[in-house]
């Protein structure tokens, strides 16, 4: 694998076609050279200057180039470096030994810097790329664990769904009630604001007796940002 921790490989395997088109210089009536029509056929010049010769072409499906245009577009948002290798251009074999890729069955194959990978098309949603690509989160979050008094659960939910700053509730058995995460934009957060936003909003909900706030000092995501 590559030395730069955030550079990726990406595996494409395309089709070789083989082509022999070709449309030969046409002589009309008056000498003048001319180009024949598609499908009208003539003898090659004698000085072999309108010899056809093979031509290859290297087809992508469009299965793999919509793989590879999702993920040159989050390696792009999430800074990483992405270098697409075409098996049948540089040799499949020695490609598949001299890159550890023994047992791959289709194609397209995404190699993270620490070995990890996806194979095939549908192995490349969104999510499964982010997870591949992790980056720092744009956003500041914290996670809040209250403790509630008996009352109306779905009342108390429905308030704090109320708040923008609350992204996600979870209902905890054991020392405290309910786990809530909460998400400040990064221009105007720091953790005195959200201890601030935790005790004024929050523990103002009647049912609330106590809280405890973690602020993480810095967090990594492997999701997709919002």
């Amino acid at each position: 694998m590559a030395d730069d921790p955030r550079e990726l490989t990406l595996y494409v395997q395309s089709k070789r076609a083989v082509t022999t088109f070709y449309r030969p210089p046409a002589v009309t009536a008056a000498g003048s050279v001319g180009v024949a029509p598609v499908g009208v056929t003539s003898a090659p010049a004698t000085d072999g200057a309108a010899a056809i010769a093979d031509s290859p072409v290297f087809f992508l499906s469009d299965d793999q180039s919509r793989c590879v245009a999702m993920a040159e577009e989050l390696a792009a948002r999430r800074g990483y470096h992405l270098r697409v290798v075409d098996v049948e251009k540089v040799g499949r074999l020695e490609r598949l030994i001299t890159e550890h890729l023994r047992g791959v069955q289709t194609f397209p194959v995404l190699i993270s810097p620490l070995g990890t990978r996806l194979e095939g098309v549908d192995q490349f949603t969104e999510e499964n790329l982010a997870a591949t690509m992790p980056t720092e989160l744009k956003c500041v979050r914290a996670f809040s664990y209250l403790k509630i008094r008996g009352g109306d659960l779905d009342r108390i939910r429905r308030l704090l769904e109320t708040f923008p700053e609350v992204r996600e509730l979870h209902f905890l058995t054991g020392d405290w009630d309910m786990m809530v995460v909460l998400e400040f934009p990064p221009s105007a957060a720091n953790k005195r604001r959200v201890l601030d936003f935790v005790t004024d909003r929050i523990r103002g909900i009647h049912e609330v007796l106590d809280t405890s706030t973690v602020v993480p000092e810095y967090s990594v995501t492997k999701f997709l940002s919002s």
